[in-house]
């Protein structure tokens, strides 16, 4: 079955974040390993990753994902280029320190230069990145995006052709982001939408290179090109989708993870709805 969970902080400590996603039930977690505003961190200290590593081996949370940090810009070819890949390099060295196997990384913005060269950019900065972690297990999963500015990753093609690009299936997968692809203009309602989204994935991508979900709704429009996230079932979107998600066999043992408002029904609230929305 899919593995229901949320995005958890890890204020106090990485294991902290174990605590967290077990007092909420969740069966997947997703942390930032580091603070996702600086550049740069200090590595991480022997006897945190060890806490870490037998918090979660106590608990019953089945798999946890990292996401990488918002400034990294693979797809830039100024200054924070550079920066990006060192950055990128650091954080599946993090990721390999704490056993964990996939990272969310946003593709970046091509800022005005260019679709095509942007893209070719990101795949690039990947296959530089991947050379620099020989014999690491991370595998970096380039997120759909809302299709916002100049971001790069609105599509389904825009994610394969970089995937192509880069060819290391090993090393490099894809997270769907629900409100992203909406708002970046996938219609997502209903059953017979889901089911185009996914004969699109399978085609394009293929789906043993989806590594993730992001579930969340929309607080805008359809192809509005807005990242405004909703709770599940209080957007744009609606309830059916998530529904055909969370209970579909082929997203076996597969993080759905909440980035949902914390106001409101909160985690508790999206949690016990897409629980019942699999069925248990």
């Amino acid at each position: 079955m899919s593995l229901i969970g949320t995005h958890v902080s890890v204020a106090g400590g990485l294991w902290k974040a174990v605590e967290r996603g077990e007092a909420l039930g969740c069966e997947a977690i997703q942390i930032f390993t580091k603070n996702q505003l600086q550049w740069r961190a200090s590595p991480i200290p022997e006897p945190a990753a060890t806490r870490f590593m037998a918090a979660w081996a106590k608990s019953s949370i089945r798999k946890v994902v990292a996401h990488g940090s918002y400034l990294l810009n693979l797809a830039s070819v100024r200054e924070t280029r550079e920066k990006s890949i060192v950055a990128l390099v650091e954080e599946i060295a993090r990721c390999e320190t704490l056993g964990i196997d996939d990272l969310v990384l946003h593709p970046g913005s091509h800022l005005g230069d260019g679709l095509d060269n942007g893209r070719e950019m990101v795949a690039k900065g990947l296959m530089r990145a991947i050379e620099r972690t020989p014999g690491t297990r991370a595998r970096v999963l380039l997120e759909t995006m809302s299709g916002q500015g100049h971001s790069i990753g609105s599509t389904i093609e825009d994610l394969a052709w970089i995937l192509d690009r880069v060819g290391d299936i090993s090393r490099i997968g894809v997270c769907l982001d629900t409100c992203h692809l909406f708002a970046g203009g996938h219609e997502l309602r209903g059953r017979s939408s889901y089911d185009r989204l996914v004969r699109s994935v399978e085609r394009h991508i293929g789906l043993e290179r989806i590594g993730c979900w992001h579930l969340n709704d929309s607080r805008t429009e359809m192809g509005s090109r807005r990242d405004r996230h909703q709770h599940i079932g209080e957007g744009f979107i609606g309830a059916e989708l998530f529904s055909c998600i969370v209970s579909d066999p082929r997203w076996e043992d597969t993080p759905c993870l909440l980035e949902t408002p914390k106001g409101g029904p909160g985690d508790e609230g999206n949690i016990a709805l897409l629980r019942k929305m699999r069925g248990h």
